[in-house]
C-alpha cells in the first residue's frame, strides 16, 4: 500500500497520513499503538512534551527495526517553555526522551498570545533547524494573525501549520493563508473528536456506503483529497490499521460537496487566542 506524501517548503517530505498519539498513555498503550501502526505501514508518528508519552514512542520506534531515516516524527515544544533559551533546553529534553539524534519536524504547540514570547521562540527553532536537529520546523494552533506576526520576523518560514480541521471546522481562511505562503497544512483531531457527530453523521455514513469504507475512512479520505497531512489518533490496533487503508478510493465531486454541507464553523478544541496554559 502506497501512500501519498507531501513536500514541504524546504524540500523534506512528510508522509500524508500518520499517527497522533495525544492521550495514549506513556508506556505498554502508547508501544503498543506506534507499533501497530508502524506494522501496518505507517511512517509518520507525531507527538508532543505534553503528551508525557515520548519515552514510549522513542522505544518503539527503536524496537521497531525500521532504519530511522524511514520514519517521520513530530513533536512539539509546550507553552511554558516558550523562550529563546528555554525553548533550546526542551528541546534537548525532547530528543532525550526520543532517543533520536534529531527531529523530523519541531512545532510551537500554541501561540500563547498573553506570554507574546512565540517570536523569540521561533529564534531558537531557527537555530535548532540551522543546527541540523530539526529536518523541518513549523507550527501548531496559529491563526491568521498569528502567521502574519511570526512571518514578519521569522528567517525561516514555518514549514507546517498543524491545526483543528475537519469537516464541521474546515477553517478556509487559515488554510488560504497557509497556501498563499507555501505552509503546509497538518489536521489535528481530523474525525471531529468523539463528540463531533461526524462518525455517526448520516451524509458521511452514506458516502461510506457507496465506495464500501467506513465513516472514519470517509472522513481522512476527505483530509488528503484537500491537500492536507492529516494524523488521526487511536491505541486500538484494528482501528489503526483501517485509518491507514484509504489509498484504494477517491471521493468524486459529488461527495466533497456534501461533505461541505456539515461546515458549522465551530471548534472542538481551545481557540487559540485565549489558550494560555501552562
Amino acid at each position: 500500500m502506497t501512500q501519498p506524501h507531501i513536500t514541504l517548503n524546504n524540500g523534506i517530505t512528510i508522509p500524508q497520513v500518520g499517527l497522533g498519539v495525544w492521550q495514549a498513555k506513556d508506556g505498554k498503550e502508547v508501544e503498543a499503538a506506534v507499533s501497530a501502526a508502524l506494522k501496518a505501514g505507517y511512517r509518520m508518528i507525531d507527538t508532543a512534551a505534553v503528551y508525557g508519552n515520548e519515552k514510549g514512542v522513542g522505544r518503539a520506534i527503536k524496537a521497531s527495526g525500521i532504519p530511522r531515516d524511514e520514519i517521520f516524527v513530530t513533536t512539539k515544544l509546550w507553552n511554558a517553555d516558550q523562550g529563546y533559551d528555554k525553548t533550546l533546553q526542551a528541546f534537548a529534553k525532547s530528543l532525550e526522551r526520543l532517543q533520536l539524534d534529531y527531529i523530523d519536524l519541531y512545532l510551537i504547540h500554541w501561540p500563547a498570545p498573553a506570554a507574546n514570547k512565540y517570536n523569540d521562540t521561533w529564534r531558537a527553532f531557527e537555530k535548532i533547524f540551522n543546527d541540523g536537529l530539526a529536518r523541518s520546523i513549523g507550527v501548531s494552533n496559529f491563526k491568521p494573525h498569528h502567521l502574519e506576526d511570526l512571518l514578519d520576523h521569522a528567517v525561516i518560514p514555518p514549514a507546517v501549520n498543524q491545526i483543528e480541521l475537519h469537516p464541521q471546522f474546515p477553517q478556509h481562511g487559515t488554510r488560504l493563508l497557509c497556501n498563499q505562503h507555501d505552509i503546509a497544512v497538518e489536521s489535528w483531531s481530523p474525525l471531529g473528536g468523539s463528540t463531533g457527530g461526524l462518525l455517526t453523521n448520516q451524509k458521511i455514513i452514506d458516502i461510506g456506503h457507496k465506495h464500501g469504507k467506513s465513516a472514519a475512512q470517509i472522513i481522512i479520505r476527505w483530509h488528503i483529497e484537500n491537500g492536507s497531512i492529516v494524523i488521526p489518533k487511536s491505541v486500538h490496533a484494528e482501528r489503526i490499521e483501517q485509518n491507514f487503508d484509504v489509498f484504494d478510493f477517491t471521493l468524486d465531486a459529488d461527495d466533497m460537496a456534501q461533505i461541505a454541507t456539515l461546515d458549522t464553523g465551530e471548534r472542538i478544541g481551545a481557540d487559540p487566542d485565549s489558550t494560555n496554559f501552562t
